[in-house]
């Protein structure tokens, strides 16, 4: 061995620390990226050359730069991320629901039914007074007004989850052709002997994002490609990414291949809770408001028809309410042209209010399940704010969870930049020893030189 032996240890030496330099750089550089895996050196020692009957050592080599990450809690982060989007997406949601409801207040349907039910009670202390007859119109209307406000809005609500749940669709779509990207480059650099590690980064935040879109599995192979399958049915390896579309099937929205062969069995993500607010949720507090509605108009109707109106001579048989559909009670016409209309006499009788006070008696009277017209909607709200509760309780549970294994997965693949100046020292003084080796080994050679001339 001689002094070329180490001028070459020694320049190896240098590039070697020159690229770890490079490594830390990266690392303080990204501190604050919270999608960047801490990246760290693996130093080893080059195969010795024998020469001699000795083993001569021939310096240091940088053997990897490895991710540091932990495959179990990235999966926990996933799965809670799927659970998290969607009763966070739910509370939002259900929110709007419960707003549209406006639930207590004097505009809220609960007040305006009881207004409606007590301008009957009025009419019946004064049967021919013109006004107390048109209050009863005007209530009615209030009413009418208000319920298809409600309706509108959750047909509103519903109409905006259909646009939002498309977007998701192609939203997932582009998610999956860019895992299916990913994959191939990382295999591409990985058989050249290269450590993708951004790209492993980049590919790792893509999956979480779609893991709160949608539940999903994640399996990664032999050769660290990813694959992933939504809802049980295949999705993306490095070859292909499946696309998925929005389709009606029996009534109900769902997302499935782009041929519509295989449906996806959704059970978490913001796509699972948009879907189900827009196929069970709202669809069944419209029928509750229905329900409510047409018991009203069913029981005001019975008693109506029977009484007799102001008109000489008196008629019977007239219906309050025309119908109800789509959220819209149609007043009777000819009682809003003419408030006279309105039969409160169970007699004929000019003077008679018995008919006003059995519709007044509709608040109080028991249905055949034992409740009350009122308690009938007055569940419906409760059941609402339910729901909602509900969905922000766990909505807050599984956030608690989350900032948890965020914080672990910090602990180990977050970068201390207190930890990365102290190897840039390290490195640096190594750097610095292998540079003052080069100019030793100059010297002797130099002294060798001047020894011949």
């Amino acid at each position: 061995m001689g002094l070329s032996n180490i001028f070459d240890i020694a320049t190896r030496s240098l590039s070697v620390y020159q690229g770890a330099l490079d490594v830390t750089a990266q690392n303080i550089s990204n501190a604050s990226n919270p999608d960047y895996s801490r990246q760290t050196v693996v130093l080893g020692t080059e195969t010795p050359q024998q020469l001699g009957g000795f083993l001569w050592g021939t310096g240091v080599k940088l053997e990897d730069i490895s991710r540091v990450n932990n495959a179990l809690t990235d999966q926990q982060i996933r799965d809670n991320n799927s659970k998290y989007s969607n009763y966070n997406e739910s509370n939002v949601t259900l929110g709007q629901v419960q707003n549209l409801l406006n639930e207590p207040s004097d505009q809220g349907i609960s007040s305006l039914t009881t207004a409606f039910l007590n301008s009957w009670q009025q009419l019946s202390v004064t049967p021919n007074s013109v006004s107390l007859r048109q209050n009863v119109v005007q209530a009615a209307q209030s009413l009418s007004d208000q319920i298809q406000t409600v309706r509108q809005g959750m047909d509103s609500v519903q109409t905006s989850l259909k646009t939002q749940i498309s977007s998701d669709v192609n939203s997932i779509n582009s998610d999956l052709q860019q895992i299916q990207s990913l994959n191939a480059q990382i295999f591409q650099l990985q058989t050249a002997g290269q450590s993708p590690n951004d790209l492993l980064d980049t590919r790792d935040k893509v999956i979480n994002d779609l893991s709160n879109q949608v539940n999903i599995n994640v399996n990664f192979d032999s050769q660290n490609m990813a694959n992933i399958s939504i809802g049980g049915v295949f999705a993306a390896d490095k070859v292909t990414a499946v696309q998925f579309k929005t389709s009606l099937q029996n009534g109900k929205l769902a997302v499935t291949t782009k041929d519509g062969a295989v449906r996806l069995n959704l059970t978490g993500g913001q796509l699972y809770a948009d879907t189900n607010v827009y196929n069970n949720k709202i669809p069944s507090y419209e029928n509750s408001l229905d329900t409510f509605v047409n018991n009203l108009m069913q029981d005001v109707n019975s008693q109506h028809a029977s009484g007799y109106t102001l008109d000489n001579p008196p008629q019977t048989g007239i219906n309050f309410f025309d119908s109800y559909s789509n959220g819209t009670l149609k007043i009777n016409s000819q009682i809003l042209n003419d408030p006279n209309k309105i039969a409160v006499s169970s007699d004929g009788t000019s003077g008679n209010g018995d008919i006003a006070l059995n519709i007044a008696g509709l608040s109080t009277q028991k249905q055949s399940d034992g409740t009350t017209l009122l308690d009938n909607y007055s569940s419906l709200v409760s059941q609402i704010g339910t729901d909602v509760q509900s969905a922000t309780n766990t909505a807050n549970s599984y956030n608690l969870v989350s900032q948890q294994l965020q914080q672990q997965k910090a602990s180990y693949s977050g970068v201390s930049v207190d930890e990365e100046m102290t190897n840039v020292i390290q490195y640096q003084k190594s750097y610095t020893a292998s540079a003052k080796l080069i100019t030793v080994a100059d010297q002797m050679l130099q002294t060798l030189l001047d020894m011949v001339s």
